[in-house]
Protein backbone atom coordinates (compact mmCIF):
# COMPACT_ATOMS: atom_id res chain seq x y z
CA UNK A 1 0.00 0.00 0.00
CA UNK A 2 1.51 3.83 -0.88
CA UNK A 3 1.16 5.35 2.28
CA UNK A 4 1.76 9.36 3.33
CA UNK A 5 2.88 10.47 6.65
CA UNK A 6 3.24 13.55 7.93
CA UNK A 7 3.80 15.42 11.32
CA UNK A 8 5.38 18.55 13.20
CA UNK A 9 7.95 19.18 15.71
CA UNK A 10 6.13 17.41 18.33
CA UNK A 11 5.06 14.44 16.00
CA UNK A 12 8.55 14.55 14.12
CA UNK A 13 9.98 10.97 16.14
CA UNK A 14 7.14 9.22 16.36
CA UNK A 15 6.68 9.82 12.13
CA UNK A 16 9.92 8.16 11.85
CA UNK A 17 8.98 5.25 13.86
CA UNK A 18 5.49 4.89 11.59
CA UNK A 19 7.54 5.51 8.67
CA UNK A 20 10.48 3.13 9.23
CA UNK A 21 7.99 0.06 11.06
CA UNK A 22 6.14 0.80 7.48
CA UNK A 23 8.73 0.33 5.16
CA UNK A 24 10.09 -2.62 6.84
CA UNK A 25 6.38 -3.76 6.28
CA UNK A 26 6.69 -3.38 2.79
CA UNK A 27 4.77 -0.07 2.09
CA UNK A 28 5.75 2.78 0.07
CA UNK A 29 5.91 5.40 2.16
CA UNK A 30 6.01 8.90 0.50
CA UNK A 31 7.19 11.45 3.68
CA UNK A 32 5.54 14.85 3.77
CA UNK A 33 7.89 15.80 6.77
CA UNK A 34 9.10 17.28 8.91
CA UNK A 35 11.92 17.02 8.79
CA UNK A 36 13.12 17.69 12.95
CA UNK A 37 12.06 18.94 15.93
CA UNK A 38 12.44 22.07 15.35
CA UNK A 39 8.83 24.12 15.59
CA UNK A 40 6.67 23.57 12.72
CA UNK A 41 3.21 24.22 11.59
CA UNK A 42 1.06 21.59 11.80
CA UNK A 43 -1.02 22.75 8.97
CA UNK A 44 1.70 22.90 6.32
CA UNK A 45 2.12 18.96 6.59
CA UNK A 46 -1.53 18.02 7.20
CA UNK A 47 -2.20 19.48 3.70
CA UNK A 48 0.51 17.58 2.24
CA UNK A 49 -0.69 13.96 3.35
CA UNK A 50 -4.27 15.05 2.75
CA UNK A 51 -3.01 16.42 -0.94
CA UNK A 52 -1.57 12.86 -1.72
CA UNK A 53 -4.70 11.15 -0.49
CA UNK A 54 -6.96 13.18 -2.41
CA UNK A 55 -4.96 13.16 -5.60
CA UNK A 56 -4.67 9.30 -5.56
CA UNK A 57 -1.20 9.38 -4.94
CA UNK A 58 -1.46 7.74 -1.60
CA UNK A 59 -4.06 5.31 -0.83
CA UNK A 60 -3.79 6.53 3.02
CA UNK A 61 -2.54 9.33 4.90
CA UNK A 62 -1.17 8.94 8.29
CA UNK A 63 -0.25 12.44 10.44
CA UNK A 64 1.47 13.17 13.85
CA UNK A 65 1.31 16.08 16.19
CA UNK A 66 1.14 16.43 19.75
CA UNK A 67 -2.74 14.93 20.22
CA UNK A 68 -3.40 14.62 16.47
CA UNK A 69 -6.62 16.88 17.10
CA UNK A 70 -4.80 19.98 15.19
CA UNK A 71 -3.26 17.65 12.15
CA UNK A 72 -7.48 16.03 12.13
CA UNK A 73 -8.63 19.92 12.21
CA UNK A 74 -6.69 21.30 9.22
CA UNK A 75 -6.65 17.63 7.04
CA UNK A 76 -10.39 17.81 7.46
CA UNK A 77 -10.77 20.98 5.40
CA UNK A 78 -9.62 19.41 2.47
CA UNK A 79 -12.48 17.71 0.51
CA UNK A 80 -12.50 14.11 0.06
CA UNK A 81 -10.29 13.45 3.37
CA UNK A 82 -11.82 12.09 6.33
CA UNK A 83 -9.23 12.37 9.25
CA UNK A 84 -9.92 10.82 12.37
CA UNK A 85 -7.72 11.40 15.70
CA UNK A 86 -7.48 7.78 16.78
CA UNK A 87 -5.66 7.33 20.02
CA UNK A 88 -7.19 4.02 20.80
CA UNK A 89 -7.74 0.75 18.80
CA UNK A 90 -11.90 0.96 19.32
CA UNK A 91 -12.42 4.50 18.20
CA UNK A 92 -10.20 3.41 15.26
CA UNK A 93 -12.21 0.13 14.30
CA UNK A 94 -15.15 2.63 14.42
CA UNK A 95 -13.89 5.08 11.97
CA UNK A 96 -12.68 2.39 9.57
CA UNK A 97 -16.01 0.47 9.73
CA UNK A 98 -18.21 3.76 9.93
CA UNK A 99 -17.00 6.20 8.24
CA UNK A 100 -14.57 5.10 6.09
CA UNK A 101 -11.30 7.14 7.37
CA UNK A 102 -8.52 7.66 4.81
CA UNK A 103 -6.49 9.57 7.00
CA UNK A 104 -5.24 8.25 10.94
CA UNK A 105 -4.04 11.57 13.20
CA UNK A 106 -2.32 10.47 16.68
CA UNK A 107 -1.16 12.11 19.17
CA UNK A 108 3.03 11.89 19.92
CA UNK A 109 2.39 12.94 23.67
CA UNK A 110 -0.77 11.20 24.31
CA UNK A 111 -0.27 7.20 23.23
CA UNK A 112 3.21 5.01 23.00
CA UNK A 113 5.24 3.60 19.91
CA UNK A 114 4.26 0.22 20.19
CA UNK A 115 0.50 1.32 20.92
CA UNK A 116 0.80 3.94 17.67
CA UNK A 117 1.62 0.69 15.95
CA UNK A 118 -1.54 -1.24 16.82
CA UNK A 119 -3.62 1.44 15.87
CA UNK A 120 -1.29 1.77 12.43
CA UNK A 121 -1.92 -1.88 11.49
CA UNK A 122 -5.61 -1.75 12.06
CA UNK A 123 -6.22 1.42 10.13
CA UNK A 124 -4.56 -0.88 7.27
CA UNK A 125 -6.36 -4.40 8.39
CA UNK A 126 -10.28 -2.96 9.28
CA UNK A 127 -12.44 -2.69 6.16
CA UNK A 128 -15.51 -0.32 5.66
CA UNK A 129 -18.93 -1.84 6.10
CA UNK A 130 -20.46 0.42 3.72
CA UNK A 131 -24.17 -0.33 3.94
CA UNK A 132 -26.40 2.61 5.59
CA UNK A 133 -23.14 3.97 6.12
CA UNK A 134 -22.38 4.63 2.91
CA UNK A 135 -25.36 7.21 2.70
CA UNK A 136 -23.16 9.10 5.44
CA UNK A 137 -19.90 9.48 4.04
CA UNK A 138 -22.07 11.07 0.45
CA UNK A 139 -23.59 13.62 3.22
CA UNK A 140 -20.21 14.34 4.17
CA UNK A 141 -18.62 14.28 0.95
CA UNK A 142 -21.72 16.97 -0.32
CA UNK A 143 -20.96 19.27 2.57
CA UNK A 144 -17.40 19.50 1.67
CA UNK A 145 -18.36 20.37 -2.00
CA UNK A 146 -16.33 16.95 -3.30
CA UNK A 147 -19.26 15.22 -3.95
Amino acid sequence: MKIAIGSDHAGYELKEHLRETLEAAGHEVADCGTQGTESSDYPDFAARVAGQVRTGRSERGILVCGTGIAMSMAANRVPGIRAANCNDLYTLKLARRHNDANVLTVGARVIAPAQAETIVEAFFDTPFEAGHHRRRIDKIEELAGSG
